[in-house]
């Protein structure tokens, strides 16, 4: 009979322990909820009215109206072609440079600590101080560095910004989100086990094996996590843009961030500014699940070999 009820007891005391696990967790719950979904909701129902800020007393209802509207505006197509070729840009260029220099930075050198401390600076900047210090610094075709070094060459100061001016802000970005992805993957090569290193150099594979076979497998999960939080912060790149081209010259830098900013404040468009937001979310999802994809083919295709 005692053990009976010593059995109940525990039984009991089990299911308050589960029930109290599956509520510690709700309070987080709730506050994601509340801090993406309810912007979302909020969001998607202004996209359904027309709302100009310079008018508000003629704020009405259209439905899905404002979202034919953004699809035939010619110039917001091309605002998406930039969106995609600084974002897979960006990212392409900073994973082959993250891995470099988590590759050097996981060696011992004189000097280890100070190098890593210089390589991490760019992303502890401020992106608008940033690009402050780009556009003034190194591309100013009057007193820019990238100028006087031109012109002590004998060749013509550029003027990066007007002649190049994707190519401007895709190397600010890259300049500030390496860090971000060498501080990742050189996380994951320190988690790497020396035994399969030793094991590999034994049995005569060279550097180019050891990274193909060894390194790369390992480091997979670490380059979806980083090239994941990278795409969705870089998708919302907007100070960079701001400062360096204001989206010009005309449209060639605009983003989808800054188009939506163009829209909301300069046109006083609430409602199709609202509906780019939508679809930049769509745009976002589609663009993640696409690298996502691309990194576990690869991965698979290597594991395959």
């Amino acid at each position: 009979m005692a053990q009976s009820i010593a059995l109940n007891a525990a039984q009991q005391e089990g299911e308050a322990i589960f029930s109290l696990r599956r509520l510690l967790p709700l309070p987080t719950i709730l506050f994601m909820i509340i801090v993406t979904q309810v912007p979302l909701i909020v969001t998607l129902g202004y996209s359904l009215e027309r709302w100009n800020l310079l008018r508000p007393e003629r704020r009405r209802f259209l439905g899905l109206d404002n979202y034919p509207d953004v699809l035939s505006n010619p110039d917001f197509f091309t605002i998406i072609a930039n969106t995609l070729i600084i974002t897979v840009s960006v990212a392409v260029v900073t994973l082959v440079l993250g891995i470099c220099l988590a590759l050097l930075l996981n060696r011992d050198f004189a000097g280890k600590g100070i190098v890593r401390t210089m390589l991490i600076t760019p992303f502890l900047i401020m992106p608008t101080v940033s690009a402050v210090l780009w556009k003034n610094v190194l591309f100013n075709p009057a007193f820019g560095l990238l100028a006087a070094v031109a012109a002590l060459l004998g060749f013509p100061r550029p003027d990066m910004l007007q002649d190049y001016p994707m190519f401007s802000v895709i190397v600010v970005i890259v300049w500030q989100w390496t860090p971000f992805m060498m501080l990742i993957l050189l996380a994951g090569l320190q988690s790497l086990a020396h035994d399969q290193i030793e094991a590999c150099q034994i049995d005569g594979g060279g550097p180019l094996v050891l990274f193909r076979y060894i390194v790369l497998p390992h480091l997979q999960r670490y380059i979806e996590l980083a090239v994941l939080m990278q795409i969705l912060f870089i998708l919302s790149v907007f100070g960079v843009i701001f400062v360096l081209t204001s989206g010009g010259p005309g449209i060639q830098t605009t983003n989808l961030s800054y188009g939506i900013y163009q829209e909301a404040f300069q046109r006083w468009d609430i409602g199709e500014a609202s509906a780019m937001g939508i679809f930049a979310i769509i745009l976002a999802n589609i663009v993640v699940l696409v690298f996502v994809r691309v990194l576990r083919r690869g991965q698979a295709e290597g594991v395959a070999v």
